[in-house]
């Protein structure tokens, strides 16, 4: 597996090896040596998995101290716009946000340490995402930042006619401000 750094601190891409032939394919999605190698000594306590529809977008969602959340996330059938932002305020990237599309073609996995919210838009016509988290869920110290705020400067690549939202990330503030 490859882990690649970005400019955000901490945030990674994960891209396995992948072999292939007539019968298909297979890879090592995880390896709890490699991943400790760079990530640092994280061990993940809950797995998580949604599926959501074209035009679907969910987040950007995080958990407040002391429940922060670190997660390992990929898409496992379809193909998603993946977003990070950055929330931790002494980082030189706080307030920017990163994204990168996962699918099940490419098998990318993208780690998002503590600090960030993070969020999909559904490119295909369905997708089944999955997250893995260092925190378990607690639904008091739940919180988000409104995805579609301007002043974020998000593009989700889904035509605004055919975005659908929860109502409650509809309703989220932008923290930033």
């Amino acid at each position: 597996m490859e882990i690649l750094k970005t400019e955000f601190d901490g945030l990674l891409i994960l891209r396995p090896r992948v072999f292939g032939d007539a019968r298909g394919y297979f890879f090592e999605k995880f390896s709890l040596r490699e991943f400790q190698a760079v990530a640092g000594p994280v061990v993940f306590v809950q797995e998580n998995q949604s599926r959501s529809v074209y035009g679907v977008v969910r987040g950007l969602h995080f958990q407040k101290e002391p429940y922060a959340q670190a997660k390992l996330v990929s898409c496992v059938r379809g193909r998603v716009l993946d977003v990070v932002l950055d929330l931790r305020r002494d980082s030189a990237t706080f307030g920017k946000h990163f994204s990168i599309e996962l699918s099940s073609e490419n098998h990318l996995q993208m780690y998002v340490p503590k600090g960030f919210a993070h969020g999909f838009s559904v490119l295909s016509p369905e997708a089944v995402f999955q997250y893995k988290c260092d925190e378990y869920y607690h639904p008091e110290a739940e919180d988000g930042v409104q995805a579609l705020d301007p002043a974020l400067g998000i593009d989700w690549k889904i035509p605004a006619g055919d975005m659908i939202m929860s109502d409650k990330d509809a309703a989220r503030h932008n923290l930033l401000k």
